[in-house]
């Protein structure tokens, strides 16, 4: 009785031998996987120095070789160089004539630099620094004035003391073949008991300004254009007292863009 027992026995560790094998498998697959990374990581470093070199020499020999297909010497310079050959690569673009729409845009940014510069030496000279602010953005010079010095709380007539800003605006503006745009702005708190409301309010401010420039200064309208939007588009945060004060502004743009 006892003979069967330990054949039995046999047979059982036999069987977990075979169920254990799968784990030697499973131990060189992770370690060709490791392998495998370990050469691609060696791979993906490349020798920065010997690459520039290469990629130099290809294209120093792209650039002075000339197209077969245009009966140029190729390459190697060894194809027939009696017919016609392509231009030199270096002289490609570089003598064609500019039309006279980049031409007018040239122009047009030399002409706004040189306003920008003007206005910001007389912000400067005249230290006025904390209500006037230039900024030079993608539609154009941006001139941001505080309201402090424009005009009253709640009002749009304009103050005594705006007159030289705008005549030195208006002076400048006279020699200029843009447009300019006025926006008129306003904190969030409800207009006084003038206006209706800061729409209506921010308008007028914008308008007062435009007929400084048409009644006054006797510029043609046909450059100007204005709008009034309110609290629609602060320029800080109108919850400090420094936010709102930021925020009631008048804004004068000489727009990038040419004249038709």
């Amino acid at each position: 009785m006892r003979q069967p027992i330990r054949r039995r026995r046999r047979k059982r560790s036999a069987q977990g031998d075979q169920r254990d094998r799968w784990m030697i498998t499973y131990a060189d697959l992770i370690t060709l996987l490791l392998i495998f990374f370990v050469v691609m990581y060696a791979m993906s470093s490349p020798n920065t120095e010997k690459y520039k070199l290469v990629s130099d020499s290809l294209q120093s020999t792209f650039q002075s070789g000339d197209s077969i297909l245009e009966m140029g010497s190729g390459l190697t310079g060894t194809q027939d160089t009696e017919r016609h050959k392509n231009p030199p690569a270096d002289s490609m673009g570089e003598n064609e004539p500019l039309s006279e729409r980049e031409l007018a845009f040239r122009k047009q940014e030399e002409e706004l630099t040189e306003f920008m510069n003007i206005i910001e030496q007389y912000v400067k000279d005249n230290k006025l620094e904390n209500d006037i602010f230039i900024s030079d953005e993608p539609q154009g010079i941006a001139i941001t004035l505080s309201d402090r010095f424009l005009f009253d709380p709640g009002q749009a007539d304009l103050k005594q003391g705006a007159a030289p800003v705008l005549g030195k605006l208006a002076s400048l503006f006279r020699d200029l073949n843009m447009t300019v745009s006025i926006e008129g702005h306003t904190d969030n708190v409800p207009a006084g008991p003038y206006y209706k409301d800061n729409w209506e309010l921010s308008g007028a401010r914008a308008m007062s300004v435009l007929r400084y420039f048409i009644e006054v200064s006797k510029l043609s309208p046909d450059i100007f254009q204005y709008a009034g939007y309110a609290d629609t588009r602060p320029a800080a945060d109108n919850s400090t007292p420094e936010g709102r004060q930021k925020n009631r502004r008048v804004e004068i743009t000489v727009l990038r863009q040419l004249q038709q």
